[in-house]
């Protein structure tokens, strides 16, 4: 899996891009094929960062989630609690897709 940060209208020291790459990997956890995951972190307002994140996985759609907050880690923390919801949301209309087969269907009337 790769992770990949960048950034616009600035840089990102090491210690917030190794914070950024940890948590960012922890994503897989929630969804099994997930091939790439892409952080960007926009400097372009100074009080307010914005942080986007964009999860791609294998027989899935693009999972995208951003958020503003006043540091890196903060708006990094709300975009990652957005695409942990969106990825629950997809494993689980995934393995809730299939129908109740006959054997584990219940019956009103038992036979004597």
């Amino acid at each position: 899996m790769q992770v990949n940060v960048s950034a616009r209208h600035g840089s990102i020291n090491a210690q917030d891009q190794e914070v950024i790459r940890e948590k960012a990997e922890k994503l897989r956890r929630f969804l099994d094929r997930v091939n790439a995951i892409g952080v960007t972190v926009d400097f372009q307002h100074h009080d307010k960062l914005h942080v986007e994140i964009i999860v791609s996985a294998e027989h899935a759609p693009e999972f995208v989630a951003s958020a503003t907050a006043p540091t890196v880690v903060a708006a990094l923390d709300a975009a990652i609690q957005k695409v942990e919801q969106q990825l629950r949301k997809h494993k689980e209309k995934q393995t809730d897709h299939k129908g109740m087969g006959g054997k584990h269907r219940s019956s009103d009337a038992e036979p004597e």
